[in-house]
């Protein structure tokens, strides 16, 4: 078998992998969420993520800390925060905080690299995760949410005024309903975000981005934040694949911007993030990630 069937294997096989995956997480959290949105009020949410007093920030951070999503299982919960009008800023703390300080990662790190670096690279995602939500919010990003962002979608089917001898729908097949809308109408940005990113993780080999990233090269830790956005890696392979990498000559700085880079942004979130915002919005998004990636890479070069 010639190294290009290998490569389309590869493409073929992670399309069907995150189609699948991706789908299933998409389904399922937003089914949740509809379930949380039964019982919690938005009132409560709003009070709990207000950010009024900066509390709420930390709280979105430490939400994200807990919550186990990758960058684009956490559209979902975003979607949710949108309609229960949860502060701007503290969402945004959320949605960047969520992929890069979940539980696995962090294990993994710890497991991997180290507590030192495992402190390092928590205290780095946090603080800019927090920054990043609250200057955002001052500076008024919030008007670059689309305004269909904060409307549920309408379930189809008889509710309990229907008339006639029609049988009311149920609360939870209500909100299957809202939730099989809400995946039809990102559907397209899923199906073309995967299709995007499977075709670089097949067709981009590792030996590659090692010897670009090198230390050798002063562009090192930029060329791995960039290269790790379109590199849609999972937390469960986003450590193995850094550890690799490290092992083959790619610097140290340069894996903790890849890392931050894949797990914060990838290629298909930024896609389904389309359905959500603004093209302002979408390119402050990257700006923040970038940067993260890029300042811890170098911060953590000149520390250790």
């Amino acid at each position: 078998m010639t190294i290009t069937q290998d490569m389309v294997l590869d493409t073929l096989g992670m399309f069907a992998f995150l189609a699948v995956e991706l789908t299933i997480l998409f389904l399922l959290i937003s089914y949740l969420v509809g379930v949380l949105q039964e019982y919690i009020p938005p009132a409560k949410i709003q009070s709990i993520l207000s950010g009024k007093n900066g509390k709420g920030y930390v709280v979105a951070a430490l939400l994200g800390a807990i919550t186990p999503f990758c960058s684009c299982s956490t559209i979902p919960f975003l979607k949710g925060l949108l309609r229960a009008k949860a502060g701007f800023g503290t969402m945004m703390v959320f949605l960047f905080a969520s992929p890069l300080l979940n539980p696995i990662i962090i294990g993994l790190f710890a497991v991997t690299f180290g507590l030192q670096v495992t402190v390092f690279y928590f205290a780095i995602a946090m603080g800019v995760s927090v920054i990043a939500g609250f200057t955002l919010e001052k500076l008024g990003f919030e008007k670059y949410v689309k305004a269909e962002a904060y409307v549920a979608p309408v379930a189809k089917g008889c509710g309990t005024g229907c008339g006639g001898n029609a049988a009311p729908v149920s609360k939870w097949l209500r909100i299957w309903h809202s939730t099989w809308v809400d995946f039809k109408k990102v559907l397209p940005y899923l199906a073309g975000g995967i299709a995007l990113g499977s075709m670089i993780y097949g067709f981009m080999p590792t030996e590659w981005v090692a010897s670009v990233a090198s230390n050798s090269n002063p562009f090192a830790i930029p060329v791995a934040a960039v290269i790790g956005i379109p590199l849609y890696i999972r937390a469960e392979a986003v450590i193995p694949l850094s550890a690799a990498l490290a092992a083959k000559g790619m610097g140290l700085g340069a894996v903790m911007a890849l890392i931050i880079g894949s797990a914060g942004a990838s290629l298909t979130e930024v896609i389904l993030l389309k359905s959500i915002f603004k093209n302002p919005m979408i390119i402050a998004f990257l700006v923040v990630i970038l940067g993260m990636a890029v300042s811890a890479g170098f911060l953590y070069q000149f520390i250790f």
